[in-house]
């Protein structure tokens, strides 16, 4: 027989701490994750396109959602490729720009090259204080375009350059990830069914 860890306790307690934050999500987040996916779907509709940054876990969160835009969210999908990148994982660009520019530029660079007027910056973020999201977020509304935060519980400096903002009902930051993920993967779900049903 197994040995129990020390830390069980840990283990249950944060397991119902995320069953907690999904009612949560679900009583207050739908509204935002509706809202969000129409507005993401009529950016690809006509012809724009969604890009994501963040850092840390929030960064591969972001490779992981412009992915399953790009490809598919699930395998009996025969749709078409949806126009997404993660400003995160071009390992030449991050750290060229870092040394050139300092790695606060490190996102906004890329959205000076890459975002058109009109098309969707997705900022993620357990603290929403990342000098280089809010030198992003500051570049994308120079070039006009829209920002979307995913962020914790709090209100925080990035909501001030945001255009709508999707929170998540946590203060740990363990949860507000697994919230981005979830809330991300209803996001694409929804983006898939607008723009394959209204064909």
């Amino acid at each position: 027989m197994p040995r129990q860890p020390e830390s069980l306790d840990d283990v249950t307690s944060a397991l119902d701490e995320a069953a907690q934050m999904l009612r949560q999500i679900r009583e207050l987040c739908l509204e935002d994750i509706i809202r969000i996916a129409s507005l993401s779907a009529d950016t690809l509709r006509r012809g724009g396109r969604l890009f994501f940054c963040g850092n840390g876990g929030s960064a591969a969160e972001c490779q992981h959602l412009a992915t399953e835009l790009v490809v598919r969210l699930t395998s009996d999908s025969t749709r078409g490729a949806f126009s997404a990148m993660a400003l995160t994982t071009d390992t030449s660009t991050l750290t060229a720009c870092s040394n050139d520019f300092g790695f606060d530029r490190v996102f906004a660079r890329q959205v000076e090259a890459h975002l058109n007027a009109g098309d969707v910056l997705f900022l993620l973020s357990t603290s929403g204080r990342s000098p280089n999201l809010i030198q992003a977020a500051k570049a994308s509304h120079e070039k006009r375009g829209i920002n979307i935060g995913f962020l914790g519980e709090d209100k925080t400096p990035l909501n001030a350059y945001l255009d709508d903002a999707l929170h998540i009902p946590s203060k740990d930051s363990q949860r507000v990830q697994e919230g981005h993920l979830l809330c991300g993967h209803l996001l694409v779900h929804l983006i898939e069914l607008q723009l394959t049903t209204s064909k």
